[in-house]
Protein backbone atom coordinates (compact mmCIF):
# COMPACT_ATOMS: atom_id res chain seq x y z
CA UNK A 1 0.00 0.00 0.00
CA UNK A 2 1.39 3.37 -0.97
CA UNK A 3 0.89 6.14 1.55
CA UNK A 4 1.74 9.35 -0.29
CA UNK A 5 0.64 9.98 -3.85
CA UNK A 6 0.70 13.41 -5.43
CA UNK A 7 -2.69 14.92 -6.16
CA UNK A 8 -3.76 18.45 -7.11
CA UNK A 9 -3.05 20.63 -4.08
CA UNK A 10 -5.50 23.08 -2.63
CA UNK A 11 -2.76 24.38 -0.34
CA UNK A 12 1.03 24.72 -0.61
CA UNK A 13 3.29 21.79 0.17
CA UNK A 14 3.97 21.69 3.92
CA UNK A 15 7.25 20.17 5.11
CA UNK A 16 8.17 19.45 8.73
CA UNK A 17 11.92 19.51 9.38
CA UNK A 18 13.74 18.12 12.40
CA UNK A 19 17.17 16.69 13.22
CA UNK A 20 19.33 15.39 16.06
CA UNK A 21 22.23 17.86 15.86
CA UNK A 22 20.12 20.64 17.36
CA UNK A 23 18.15 23.55 15.98
CA UNK A 24 21.29 25.69 15.70
CA UNK A 25 23.21 23.15 13.57
CA UNK A 26 24.41 24.35 10.14
CA UNK A 27 22.97 21.25 8.47
CA UNK A 28 19.39 22.14 9.36
CA UNK A 29 19.85 25.71 8.12
CA UNK A 30 21.08 24.43 4.76
CA UNK A 31 18.19 21.97 4.53
CA UNK A 32 15.52 24.54 5.37
CA UNK A 33 16.94 27.10 2.94
CA UNK A 34 16.73 24.53 0.17
CA UNK A 35 13.29 23.13 0.99
CA UNK A 36 11.72 26.59 1.21
CA UNK A 37 12.14 26.73 -2.59
CA UNK A 38 9.48 24.02 -3.00
CA UNK A 39 7.11 24.52 -0.06
CA UNK A 40 6.31 25.91 3.36
CA UNK A 41 8.66 24.65 6.06
CA UNK A 42 8.10 24.31 9.79
CA UNK A 43 11.12 23.51 11.95
CA UNK A 44 10.69 21.64 15.22
CA UNK A 45 14.06 20.41 16.45
CA UNK A 46 15.95 19.71 19.68
CA UNK A 47 17.28 22.79 21.40
CA UNK A 48 20.65 21.08 21.84
CA UNK A 49 22.71 18.17 20.50
CA UNK A 50 20.85 14.84 20.63
CA UNK A 51 23.02 12.59 18.46
CA UNK A 52 22.86 8.83 19.08
CA UNK A 53 19.82 8.98 21.37
CA UNK A 54 17.98 6.56 19.08
CA UNK A 55 14.19 6.53 19.38
CA UNK A 56 14.06 7.71 22.98
CA UNK A 57 11.02 9.71 24.07
CA UNK A 58 10.58 11.88 27.15
CA UNK A 59 8.23 10.58 29.83
CA UNK A 60 9.52 11.66 33.24
CA UNK A 61 9.79 15.42 32.98
CA UNK A 62 7.99 18.24 31.15
CA UNK A 63 8.81 18.97 27.52
CA UNK A 64 9.37 22.68 26.99
CA UNK A 65 9.01 24.36 23.59
CA UNK A 66 10.20 27.85 22.75
CA UNK A 67 10.50 29.94 19.63
CA UNK A 68 13.97 30.04 18.11
CA UNK A 69 15.30 33.00 16.12
CA UNK A 70 18.21 33.00 13.69
CA UNK A 71 19.76 36.34 12.71
CA UNK A 72 16.79 38.09 14.27
CA UNK A 73 14.19 36.15 12.26
CA UNK A 74 11.87 33.40 13.48
CA UNK A 75 13.32 30.06 12.41
CA UNK A 76 11.32 27.42 14.26
CA UNK A 77 10.58 25.75 17.58
CA UNK A 78 13.29 24.51 19.91
CA UNK A 79 12.24 21.50 21.97
CA UNK A 80 13.77 20.40 25.27
CA UNK A 81 13.59 16.77 24.18
CA UNK A 82 14.66 14.10 21.72
CA UNK A 83 14.25 14.01 17.94
CA UNK A 84 11.30 11.61 18.29
CA UNK A 85 9.76 14.01 20.82
CA UNK A 86 10.09 16.82 18.29
CA UNK A 87 8.16 15.05 15.55
CA UNK A 88 5.55 13.73 17.94
CA UNK A 89 4.84 17.08 19.60
CA UNK A 90 4.96 18.93 16.27
CA UNK A 91 2.27 16.77 14.70
CA UNK A 92 0.14 16.36 17.82
CA UNK A 93 0.33 19.85 19.32
CA UNK A 94 2.14 22.53 17.28
CA UNK A 95 0.94 22.13 13.70
CA UNK A 96 -2.64 22.84 12.68
CA UNK A 97 -2.62 19.88 10.27
CA UNK A 98 -0.34 16.99 9.47
CA UNK A 99 2.61 17.88 7.24
CA UNK A 100 2.80 16.39 3.78
CA UNK A 101 6.25 15.01 4.55
CA UNK A 102 8.87 15.00 7.31
CA UNK A 103 12.55 15.51 6.49
CA UNK A 104 15.14 14.88 9.19
CA UNK A 105 18.67 16.26 8.80
CA UNK A 106 20.97 17.20 7.36
CA UNK A 107 22.93 15.09 9.80
CA UNK A 108 26.60 15.92 10.31
CA UNK A 109 28.03 12.42 9.92
CA UNK A 110 27.12 9.16 8.26
CA UNK A 111 24.04 7.13 9.18
CA UNK A 112 24.79 3.82 7.55
CA UNK A 113 24.98 0.22 8.79
CA UNK A 114 24.65 -0.14 12.59
CA UNK A 115 24.57 3.66 13.04
CA UNK A 116 20.95 3.54 11.87
CA UNK A 117 20.00 1.87 15.17
CA UNK A 118 21.52 4.67 17.25
CA UNK A 119 20.62 7.61 15.04
CA UNK A 120 18.32 10.31 16.34
CA UNK A 121 18.12 11.64 12.78
CA UNK A 122 16.68 8.36 11.51
CA UNK A 123 14.46 8.03 14.58
CA UNK A 124 12.82 11.39 13.91
CA UNK A 125 11.88 10.13 10.45
CA UNK A 126 10.78 6.79 11.91
CA UNK A 127 8.45 8.57 14.33
CA UNK A 128 6.82 10.25 11.36
CA UNK A 129 6.12 6.86 9.77
CA UNK A 130 4.50 5.74 13.02
CA UNK A 131 2.21 8.74 12.67
CA UNK A 132 1.48 7.82 9.03
CA UNK A 133 3.42 10.70 7.50
CA UNK A 134 5.93 9.92 4.71
CA UNK A 135 9.47 10.76 5.70
CA UNK A 136 13.14 10.64 4.88
CA UNK A 137 16.37 11.07 6.79
CA UNK A 138 19.34 12.70 5.08
CA UNK A 139 22.96 12.69 6.24
CA UNK A 140 26.27 14.02 4.98
CA UNK A 141 28.87 11.28 5.43
CA UNK A 142 31.62 13.22 7.17
CA UNK A 143 32.52 14.00 10.76
CA UNK A 144 34.90 16.80 9.82
CA UNK A 145 34.31 20.15 8.09
CA UNK A 146 31.08 19.73 6.11
CA UNK A 147 29.77 21.34 2.92
CA UNK A 148 26.01 20.79 3.02
CA UNK A 149 25.19 22.43 -0.31
CA UNK A 150 24.76 19.36 -2.49
CA UNK A 151 23.00 17.35 0.23
CA UNK A 152 20.55 20.24 0.66
CA UNK A 153 19.97 20.41 -3.08
CA UNK A 154 19.44 16.66 -3.34
CA UNK A 155 16.91 16.80 -0.49
CA UNK A 156 14.53 18.63 -2.85
CA UNK A 157 14.86 15.80 -5.37
CA UNK A 158 14.05 13.26 -2.66
CA UNK A 159 11.01 15.14 -1.39
CA UNK A 160 9.57 15.35 -4.89
CA UNK A 161 10.31 11.65 -5.48
CA UNK A 162 8.65 10.52 -2.25
CA UNK A 163 5.53 12.59 -2.84
CA UNK A 164 5.39 11.62 -6.48
CA UNK A 165 5.80 7.88 -6.00
CA UNK A 166 4.60 7.19 -2.48
CA UNK A 167 6.04 4.92 0.19
CA UNK A 168 4.66 1.77 1.81
CA UNK A 169 3.18 2.56 5.19
CA UNK A 170 5.82 2.32 7.90
CA UNK A 171 8.74 2.73 5.48
CA UNK A 172 11.12 5.69 5.28
CA UNK A 173 14.09 6.46 3.06
CA UNK A 174 17.51 6.76 4.66
CA UNK A 175 19.74 8.92 2.45
CA UNK A 176 23.51 9.28 2.84
CA UNK A 177 25.43 11.75 0.67
CA UNK A 178 29.20 11.51 0.09
CA UNK A 179 31.12 14.57 1.35
CA UNK A 180 32.37 15.58 -2.08
CA UNK A 181 31.48 18.20 -4.68
CA UNK A 182 28.44 17.64 -6.89
CA UNK A 183 30.52 17.12 -10.02
CA UNK A 184 32.33 14.23 -8.33
CA UNK A 185 29.12 12.40 -7.31
CA UNK A 186 28.94 9.28 -9.49
CA UNK A 187 25.18 8.80 -9.18
CA UNK A 188 22.50 7.39 -6.88
CA UNK A 189 22.40 3.78 -5.67
CA UNK A 190 19.44 1.99 -4.10
CA UNK A 191 21.06 0.17 -1.22
CA UNK A 192 20.70 -2.23 1.67
CA UNK A 193 21.65 -1.51 5.27
CA UNK A 194 25.15 -2.86 5.88
CA UNK A 195 26.48 -4.94 8.76
CA UNK A 196 29.49 -2.79 9.60
CA UNK A 197 29.84 -2.02 13.31
CA UNK A 198 31.70 0.46 15.47
CA UNK A 199 34.95 -0.54 17.14
CA UNK A 200 34.15 1.25 20.38
CA UNK A 201 36.81 2.45 22.79
CA UNK A 202 36.17 4.06 26.16
CA UNK A 203 39.07 6.39 26.72
CA UNK A 204 39.87 6.97 30.40
CA UNK A 205 40.41 10.64 31.28
CA UNK A 206 40.69 12.82 34.38
CA UNK A 207 38.58 15.85 35.22
CA UNK A 208 39.94 19.00 36.98
CA UNK A 209 39.23 17.33 40.34
CA UNK A 210 41.38 14.35 39.22
CA UNK A 211 38.38 12.05 39.13
CA UNK A 212 38.30 9.46 36.38
CA UNK A 213 35.69 9.51 33.63
CA UNK A 214 35.33 7.79 30.27
CA UNK A 215 34.86 9.22 26.77
CA UNK A 216 33.46 7.09 23.97
CA UNK A 217 35.54 7.01 20.79
CA UNK A 218 35.92 4.52 17.95
CA UNK A 219 35.91 3.87 14.24
CA UNK A 220 33.42 2.21 11.91
CA UNK A 221 34.81 -1.15 10.84
CA UNK A 222 33.56 -1.69 7.30
CA UNK A 223 32.70 -5.39 6.99
CA UNK A 224 30.76 -5.23 3.72
CA UNK A 225 32.03 -5.38 0.15
CA UNK A 226 28.87 -5.60 -1.98
CA UNK A 227 28.25 -2.52 -4.09
CA UNK A 228 24.59 -2.27 -3.04
CA UNK A 229 25.45 -1.81 0.66
CA UNK A 230 24.89 1.72 2.04
CA UNK A 231 28.37 2.34 3.44
CA UNK A 232 30.11 0.84 0.38
CA UNK A 233 28.05 2.96 -2.00
CA UNK A 234 29.00 6.15 -0.16
CA UNK A 235 32.66 5.15 -0.12
CA UNK A 236 32.39 4.66 -3.89
CA UNK A 237 31.05 8.22 -4.31
CA UNK A 238 27.38 7.32 -4.79
CA UNK A 239 24.42 8.78 -2.92
CA UNK A 240 22.94 5.90 -0.94
CA UNK A 241 19.14 5.58 -0.66
CA UNK A 242 17.95 2.78 1.62
CA UNK A 243 14.30 1.91 2.36
CA UNK A 244 13.99 0.95 6.04
CA UNK A 245 11.13 0.25 8.44
CA UNK A 246 10.53 -0.32 12.12
CA UNK A 247 9.36 -3.93 11.89
CA UNK A 248 12.27 -5.74 13.57
CA UNK A 249 10.75 -9.21 13.29
CA UNK A 250 13.12 -11.93 12.05
CA UNK A 251 10.62 -13.71 9.82
CA UNK A 252 13.09 -16.47 8.94
CA UNK A 253 13.14 -17.43 12.63
CA UNK A 254 9.36 -17.80 13.10
CA UNK A 255 9.11 -21.36 11.80
CA UNK A 256 12.24 -22.37 13.69
CA UNK A 257 10.78 -21.07 16.96
CA UNK A 258 7.65 -23.14 16.39
CA UNK A 259 9.87 -26.23 16.51
CA UNK A 260 11.02 -25.30 20.01
CA UNK A 261 7.53 -26.20 21.34
CA UNK A 262 7.76 -23.58 24.05
CA UNK A 263 5.39 -23.88 27.01
CA UNK A 264 4.29 -21.34 29.60
CA UNK A 265 6.28 -23.12 32.30
CA UNK A 266 8.92 -25.81 32.62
Amino acid sequence: MRSSQISPRKSPLHILVSNDDGIDAPGIFALVTSLKKIGNVTVVAPERQQSAVGHAITMNHPIRVKEYFHNGEFFGYAVDGTPADCVKIAIRSILKRKPDIVVSGINHGTNTAISVIYSGTVSAATEATLMKVPSLAISLATFTTPDFRYAAKFSMTMVKAVLGNGLPQGTLLNVNVPPISEQNIRGVKITRMGKSTWNDTFEARRDPANKEYFWLTGDLEVQDTEEDIDQVAVMNKFVSVTPIHYDLTNYDMLDELQKWKLKKSV
